[in-house]
């Protein structure tokens, strides 16, 4: 019995014991990391082509002839390529500005009050979220054609550079960032020690000098995470730039999507490459500061 046990294994505490249950644990570990090694190069493998068919000196994509910068050298020299980044950092930030605000209050008021309608008001919140991006651009597109708002532009000089920004681009990528901005300073205010904000009161400060010095640099990783992470989407988006953009405007990612009707060359993997790159920056540094927002909540009072 002994001898069968060594060589079978038993079950104890969930676990197999002896040969077999060392075979087992073996198989399992080497068949976990074969699937996390596939998924991952299903998800990313196609990344690693695009940027390294960046770097391809010829102009076809199937045929391989060295490396080469310059194709990023013909980005820097291309100005609808310039007009079209200047486009999408103009729409990035002034909706980040805007989704920042409204998503903070949004997320104070739904953590900190009870008010009627606030079920209501918590689902709204989430709907950007969960919709589909087709549903809410054709949404949007109808409210702007009902309400008048149409396609007026911004016009707005930078850098020697005529924009012409319409106002429904901002307002459609807002209108998506402000959940994603409440959603991240929500969690931070659900995670933040209150018995700070009490010692404040108790120490005679009143409710702005409260928030000012207390609340507020608490609650700034979860805010800063919010805006990088509202600039990246807005970085990124397409579909509801598409359709509420008009004829004539371009951001890179519209941009890149005219280039592609046109055929796959590898300035299009070099503009890829770097809104990659980019975007990858931005999410690294949003989830540094979530982490620290996330390790106790100690933030020195008046540090930012």
């Amino acid at each position: 019995m002994a001898i069968l046990e060594r060589s079978v294994g038993t079950k104890r505490n969930g676990a197999y014991t002896g040969r077999w249950g060392a075979f087992r644990s073996r198989l399992g570990g080497r068949l976990l990391s074969a699937h996390g090694i596939v998924l991952f190069a299903f998800l990313y493998l196609p990344i690693v082509v695009l940027v390294v068919f960046s770097f391809n000196n010829s102009r076809f994509l199937a045929q391989w002839e060295g490396v080469t910068l310059r194709w990023y050298g013909q980005l820097l020299d291309d100005s609808q390529v310039a007009v079209a980044l200047w486009n999408s950092l103009f729409v990035a930030v002034v909706s980040t500005f805007i989704s920042t605000v409204l998503g903070t209050l949004a997320a104070m008021a739904m953590e900190r009050y009870d008010f009627r309608g606030k079920l209501a008001a918590d689902i709204m919140l989430y709907l950007p979220i969960i919709l589909p991006d087709i549903a809410h651009a054709i949404m949007l597109l109808v409210w702007f054609n009902m309400v008048g708002i149409g396609f007026t532009p911004w016009r707005v000089d930078l850098f020697g550079l005529r924009l012409a920004v319409p106002y429904s681009v901002i307002i459609g990528h807002a209108s998506f960032n402000v959940s994603f901005v409440a959603v991240i300073v929500r969690a931070r205010l659900a995670n933040m020690d209150r018995t700070l904000e009490e010692a404040a009161q108790d120490l005679y400060a009143n409710t702005w000098q409260t928030f000012r010095r207390v609340t507020l640099p608490m609650m700034m990783p979860g805010i800063i995470a919010g805006a990088l992470l509202a600039f990246t989407l807005s970085l990124d988006d397409f579909v509801i730039t598409f359709f509420t953009s008009g004829a004539g405007f371009n951001t890179l990612t519209v941009f890149v999507f005219g280039l592609v009707k046109k055929g796959i060359t590898p300035k299009i993997n070099a503009i890829s490459t770097l809104m990659v790159a980019f975007s990858l920056l931005l999410v690294l540094i949003s989830r540094v500061l979530q982490k620290r927002g996330g390790e106790g909540g100690e933030v020195p009072i008046g540090a930012f």
